[in-house]
């Protein structure tokens, strides 16, 4: 399969088996906390189609101007892929394997920079390659030390544009029917700011420990309601 562009040759091909994936470290221990929240959210609430694919610093591969492309957001959402799970556990191939992804994000955690990046040239810039190559529709960077929230999204022009949040300070994403947003609380050992989801009726997409809180003290109003009654709730 190939898209041709003006300037890049782009072929969707699989990742050869002895093609060497990138190992770079994360930048700070709160990533995989973040990311894995996202994707929690998501599967406890229903919203996690069994055929998507939501990825961790895991690699999403492309062939331009004849060379292997790999680049691995610190959160992607894939919308639906063709393959088995199986197939897909060194790396993702757009086209070749499913849907392009829906939207991507970066944790920023250092100052290089190289999330803005749109150099062209091999290897070309995260930025450059979501934006040129993938043409990803939505593109999140997240600071994690100032909580700044930047959202873009692709223009007509093939270009990303960034987004003003709504009055609730979030971004609404109608392909997911969902909204992103900062949330500031704690969930594990990590207090602070995250990355949430809500509803189009503007309800937040709570975790499963947050679900069993809720259910528990649904159930302590109801057993109040009918001592309230002379109704022995431990009786029924």
């Amino acid at each position: 399969m190939v898209a041709t562009t003006t300037t890049l040759d782009i072929r969707w091909e699989k990742l050869p088996d002895d093609f060497v994936l990138p190992d770079d470290p994360v930048d700070n221990i709160a990533q995989p906390a973040l990311a894995a929240s996202l994707t929690e959210a998501l599967g406890d609430n229903g919203r996690l189609h069994p055929n998507a694919l939501t990825t961790t610093n895991y690699g999403i591969c492309a062939t331009v101007n004849g060379k292997v492309v790999v680049k691995a957001p610190d959160w992607a959402y894939i919308p639906r892929i063709s393959v088995s799970q199986g197939e897909v556990h060194r790396s993702y191939t757009p086209q070749l394997q499913g849907d392009f992804p829906l939207i991507v994000m970066e944790f920023l955690s250092d100052e290089d920079g190289h999330e803005y990046s749109i150099k062209p040239t091999y290897p070309p810039g995260k930025w450059f390659f979501y934006e040129q190559v993938l043409q990803v529709p939505y593109y999140v960077l997240f600071n994690l030390e100032s909580s700044a929230l930047e959202f873009y999204k692709l223009g007509e022009n093939k270009r990303y544009d960034i987004v003003a949040p709504n009055e609730a300070g979030r971004y609404w994403i109608p392909e997911m029917d969902l909204a992103l947003g900062p949330w500031s609380g704690t969930r594990g050992t990590r207090e602070g700011v995250w990355l949430r989801w809500w509803s189009a009726d503007d309800r937040l997409l709570l975790w499963g420990h947050e679900q069993a809180i809720a259910e528990r003290q649904r159930a302590e109003k109801l057993a109040e309601k009918l001592r309230s009654l002379g109704v022995n709730p431990d009786e029924m």
